[in-house]
């Protein structure tokens, strides 16, 4: 497991683009046969990836890694599955995994298996957790049972659907929110008038790019801009001090998964757009 070291909103302004992106990108997720972990120091977030093949991989701690017998001794994971079908089992019940569906595991379990139906057309199974002090029920949630709300339009090229799968209305979870949001055709920019919380960090991981296609991804404090490219695949944290919005150069969609004080999905902070520097 990799560790991302935090750093803060002074030191950030005078890091250069290689610096920025070693702080804050997560990059080589999705390694076919393999499991991908993350460790972050903000919010101790752990942000991975499995893509199994043809045997299943397990999700699991050592001691070296999260000092636990188990991943989930003492933390909650969302799991949302980007590629073809599979099935994640959970401490022996199995739960099939279509393209878009989200997976909630709970604090307790011992096991985690994740398969794919087909190794020529393999589950890519995308993993954020946080700590938790609660125990809550293992749920799938299909992308046709997540609650989709509708925003932007064509006008400002930011018309797009925000599906939410663990919140407070849908999935139950300790302190973990996540879903993920699919931008119409010729729609490009995501959340923007841009935003910052105090209270919860978050990740994104962008997917669904087409060939050659980027994703300039707007962090830092909203007078003190910076960017990171951002390519399939790749995922970027976002402290409590940063803005998180990005412009593609083409449509694409991106997973979003929060961690912090509370569930709050509309608590923010917006930043109006001529205050942004």
């Amino acid at each position: 497991m990799k560790t991302k070291y935090a750093t803060d909103n002074i030191r950030y302004r005078r890091m250069t683009t290689g610096e920025l992106r070693e702080a804050f990108l997560v990059k080589d997720l999705f390694d076919e046969g393999a499991v991908v972990l993350t460790y972050s120091e903000v919010d101790r977030a752990v942000i991975g990836s499995a893509v199994p093949l043809g045997s299943p991989l397990e999700l699991k701690a050592t001691k070296e890694t999260l000092a636990a017998d188990h991943f989930c001794d003492r933390r909650e994971v969302g799991i949302l599955n980007i590629g073809g079908k599979g099935t994640i089992t959970v401490d022996g019940t199995a739960h099939e995994m279509a393209s878009l569906d989200c997976l909630y595991v709970g604090r307790g379990t011992k096991d985690i298996q994740m398969s794919s139906a087909d190794a020529r057309s393999p589950a890519k199974y995308y993993i954020l957790s946080y700590p938790a002090h609660a125990e809550y029920p293992t749920v799938r949630v299909k992308q046709a049972e997540a609650n989709a709300v509708h925003l932007g339009s064509s006008a400002t090229c930011n018309e797009r659907t925000i599906y939410q799968y663990i919140h407070t209305g849908g999935a139950q979870s300790c302190q973990l929110v996540m879903g993920f949001t699919l931008l119409k055709e010729g729609s490009v920019w995501n959340t923007f008038p841009c935003h910052t919380h105090q209270r919860r960090s978050e990740v994104y991981m962008y997917f669904n790019l087409a060939r050659d296609s980027i994703v300039f991804h707007m962090m830092g404090e909203p007078q003190e801009t910076r960017h990171l490219v951002m390519h399939e695949g790749d995922a970027v944290i976002s402290p409590i001090w940063s803005i998180h919005s990005g412009a593609g150069t083409g449509s694409y969609c991106f997973c979003w998964g929060m961690g912090g004080e509370n569930q709050a999905f509309d608590d923010m902070d917006p930043v109006a757009v001529g205050d942004v520097r």
